[in-house]
């Protein structure tokens, strides 16, 4: 029996090696020569830790928080949640876990612990499970029929005392999220689906769930040695054309800060999982941008990720005492400031004097502070508080605030005087954003890149065909005729290769 299993196997993997080939020939004139965005990255700022580097749809990308533009007496905070989402990445497209509790913390005082906690829970829902499609047709709301995959979550507000949960309120129920961006032909109006994703809750407060255009921006091979070793590699945004899941919140100022006289809010974002037993797990944390990146050694990162603000003093050395000033002066001979480095500790843990340290308490720990008392302005300032703008970062962070930037320039120490213009060339997100809630940009389609010769925007597969056909457009028969000689070699290819394997397999031995 043994050589028959032998052959039999023999057998099958011929065939397969065959039909693959077969449909290679088939499909090779079909292989764009274009090379489209985005490029592969090897290494990122949202990959931070080595546990949830494995898991995205728990990472923590990056938080904002900052004065609403158009709506001042208001704070809205952004928080991104699965990092580098290739935009034609079906057939299973991007979803926030169901499994998963994201929360954005609020602490009014400064005392380190939680006051509020807004937290979004998520359910999938799947039309027909027979079919492999996200969508099976033309998407024109979020109630079509044709969107077999879909996502609606809860939002509950919590109230807590000295970090201990007092009541709970449910303030948005079963609110459709905005799905993935298949592409042009799937979804020709894209922003309509993201209108239709804007919810207003109970209490005034404004929602939105749903995919979106990456708002960091950064040369991401910083990686690389600090950008080549030689600042060679710099001035590409690594995280063109690849997209986020965002959870946007638009509250009023009154009902996450404890006064007027208190205006300064810490924020900071977590994700918590569900084990087998039923219970949730931290595995993801996020304040100030790059501190599980840069900041925080690999010893401490998944530690760091599990922990609560009110413990970071055992943390507190990888401020003071940082390794990226070090690294800084080894490679490109820029001394590093001196140590320790209580400026680092006013930027991440205590919030700056006289900027967003206005609450009653000043107990260290790493989230964004925000100083909701702080009107934004109609310029800002890419890097915020070092060029004057203090409605920018560390004060909170908005979509256009360079944190790369101003993260390089602090660390080789401008609070303390050593001026320097350090940077990555990156100073802008490639999209522009928005004016008004959610304010992210767009998420990238999945038909971005070139369309193929012959056809516009808005033609039919149909219509081009026939153009070629009738010779209209010579490219275009040379193109299709040869595909569908290829295609035919490839099906006799395939033919052949089934009727050798099944001879093959009758013979008696």
């Amino acid at each position: 029996m043994t050589p028959l299993i032998s052959r039999s196997g023999m057998g099958r993997k011929g065939l397969v090696t065959l039909i693959c080939g077969a449909l290679a020939t088939g499909g090779i004139t079909a292989v764009g020569v274009a090379a489209l965005e985005p490029g592969a990255a090897s290494a990122s700022s949202h990959r931070e830790a080595p546990l949830i580097s494995g898991t995205p749809q728990y990472d923590n990308t990056d938080l904002y928080a900052f004065v609403s533009p158009d709506k001042p007496d208001t704070t809205t905070i952004v928080s991104d949640v699965i990092p580098f989402e290739e935009p034609a990445g079906g057939p299973n497209f991007y979803q926030f876990a169901d499994d998963a509790q994201y929360d954005i913390h609020i602490d009014n005082n400064g005392d380190a612990l939680d006051d509020l906690i807004f937290r979004y829970t998520f359910k999938t829902q799947i039309k027909n499970k027979k079919s492999f499609l996200y969508n099976t047709g033309v998407v024109n709301n979020l109630t079509d029929p044709d969107l077999n995959v879909t996502q609606s979550y809860n939002l509950d507000l919590i109230k807590l005392k000295k970090g201990k949960e007092q009541y709970k309120t449910r303030i948005a129920s079963d609110v459709p999220a905005a799905p993935s961006n298949v592409g042009k032909a799937s979804m020709p109006d894209y922003a309509k689906l993201r209108s239709q994703a804007i919810y207003k809750t109970a209490g005034g407060a404004v929602t939105f769930a749903g995919q979106a255009d990456d708002p960091f921006f950064a040369d991401l091979r910083v990686f690389d040695l600090l950008y080549g070793g030689n600042l060679s590699e710099v001035g590409n945004d690594t995280l063109k054309g690849y997209n986020v899941n965002t959870m946007a919140l638009q509250v009023p100022n009154d009902l996450i800060r404890q006064s007027a006289k208190h205006p300064t809010v810490g924020i900071y974002a977590t994700t918590q999982r569900r084990n087998a037993q039923g219970y949730y797990t931290q595995v993801s944390r996020l304040g100030n941008p790059l501190v599980n990146e840069v900041v925080n050694p690999q010893k401490d990162k998944d530690k760091f990720n599990a922990s609560q603000p009110k413990d970071d003093a055992q943390f507190l050395k990888n401020v003071t005492n940082p390794e990226l000033p070090k690294l800084i002066q080894a490679i490109y001979n820029i001394k590093a400031p001196s140590e320790p480095r209580n400026d680092l500790v006013s930027v991440f843990l205590t919030g700056v004097k006289g900027l967003n340290t206005l609450q009653p308490y000043a107990q260290p720990s790493e989230m964004l502070r925000l100083n909701t008392s702080i009107k934004p302005t109609a310029k800002p300032k890419r890097l915020g508080v070092l060029d004057g703008d203090n409605a920018g970062f560390p004060n909170g962070r908005r979509l256009t605030d360079d944190v790369i930037d101003e993260a390089l320039q602090v660390v080789e120490g401008e609070l303390v005087g050593s001026k320097n213009d350090l940077g990555d060339a990156v100073d802008k997100n490639d999209k522009s954003f928005e004016k008004y809630f959610p304010y992210v940009a767009e998420p990238t389609s999945g038909s971005r890149g070139a369309l193929a010769k012959g056809t516009a925007s808005g033609s039919t597969t149909k219509s081009a065909l026939g153009d070629a056909l009738t010779g209209s457009s010579g490219n275009n028969t040379m193109l299709i005729a040869g595909s569908a000689a290829a295609g035919a070699a490839g099906v006799l290819l395939i033919g052949t290769a089934f009727g050798r394997w099944r001879r093959r397999m009758q013979r008696p031995y």
